[in-house]
């Protein structure tokens, strides 16, 4: 079976170069290198990103995780689409072990460096198969928490309090859990 085809049974839609070697159980780097470039050139791939491959029509949310393992999306990318927090931005937010903001083919992904032990526990994250690794609302809530003590939640209804108590020991901080306690003591979000 051919490259183009093997990749587009995939579920995938975004691969890094040494993926594609795996897949086609190819050894030949410079031979492999070689067809990539024709396909890209031929419009058949894209490269998005030196060393990243791509079907038309790919998963930026995948592309996100793929660029700085280990990361997962999370902050105001999930707590935007959870209902969470009001303002818009079209960027996918990432936590990771690295503070950066890339832009790909006008997408914006940003990175929030966090400590190893928090980035690599996966409690409260959903792992899917197509590499996207989506922080659940109440992890997000944590993270920016975390991550910015001031930040302000414009809907707290939504999330689940026995969950973010259950998440709570992960971040290992009584700071943390004393500014989470207070915000769901408020009347304002009871």
């Amino acid at each position: 079976m051919g490259l183009i085809s093997t990749l587009y049974k995939d579920s995938r839609t975004v691969f890094r170069f040494r993926d594609i070697s795996m897949i086609m159980n190819e050894i030949n780097f410079d031979l492999l290198k070689l067809k990539l470039h024709y396909y890209v050139r031929t419009g058949q791939l894209l490269n998005p990103r030196r060393g990243f491959y791509a079907k038309e029509n790919y998963k930026p949310e995948e592309l996100a995780c793929l660029l700085y393992p280990p990361t997962y999306i999370s902050l105001e990318y999930v707590l935007q689409r959870a209902g969470v927090i009001f303002q818009y931005d079209s960027a996918i937010t990432n936590v990771s072990y690295l503070t950066r903001k890339v832009e790909i083919e006008g997408q914006t992904f940003c990175y929030r460096k966090i400590k190893g032990e928090i980035l690599v526990n996966t409690e409260g994250i959903i792992l899917n198969t197509n590499n996207i690794n989506i922080a659940t609302p109440e992890r997000a809530f944590l993270d920016m928490l975390y991550l910015n003590k001031d930040f302000y939640f414009d809907n707290l209804h939504i999330l689940n309090t026995k969950k973010i108590i259950r998440l709570l020991p992960l971040y290992n901080s009584q700071t943390l859990e004393k500014r989470a306690l207070t915000l769901f003591k408020n009347d304002k979000y009871r």
